[in-house]
């Protein structure tokens, strides 16, 4: 199983409600070009799974439009700010068979997800930037939640192998 964690990009800061806030034209035209740096990577989605949140949604539509995926993004509660990576582990285990899923969310979940997988320590300090992406591997996480970090990329590699 290959996990793709991805952090929305950039979103307006000032919203009454957090999990009403958009991308900015910024954010939206970078996460297209990360996107494309992906694709450049050859990395694909079976499944793209995304935290409800507006600013995340939009990201994950993002992924699905440059990847032409036919099937549609996926939402799980379990992605949200203050989601528990455990939760999202049983959920992966009991609902998706996908063998390559992106995971759009938030910090400081998304740190303490891998943090969990590849230390078995969500505490460990991990920096992943808006619109950054680390890239997980993993035999089953039915038995053991171990995963190997294969790469955690900045956007601003990402949108360099995209050649923007």
């Amino acid at each position: 199983m290959n996990l793709y964690l991805i952090r929305h990009a950039i979103a307006v800061e000032e919203s009454e409600e957090d999990s009403q806030r958009p991308l900015t034209d910024k954010g939206r035209k970078k996460m297209r070009n990360i996107a494309k740096g992906l694709r450049a990577l050859d990395v694909e989605f079976d499944l793209i799974l995304s935290s409800p949140y507006v600013r995340a949604a939009e990201t994950a539509e993002i992924l699905a439009d440059v990847f032409k995926m036919k099937q549609e993004v996926q939402f799980s509660e379990n992605l949200i700010p203050s989601g528990s990576p455990e939760a999202l582990i049983a959920e992966l285990n009991e609902k998706h068979t996908a063998d390559s899923i992106a995971l759009v969310g938030h910090e400081p979940f998304l740190s303490a997800m891998i943090g969990l997988l590849v230390a078995d320590n969500p505490n460990v300090d991990i920096t992943l930037k808006k619109g950054g992406v680390c890239s997980l591997s993993a035999d089953d996480l039915h038995h053991a939640h171990k995963a190997t970090m294969d790469w955690l990329l900045t956007p601003g590699i990402l949108v360099g192998i995209s050649g923007k």
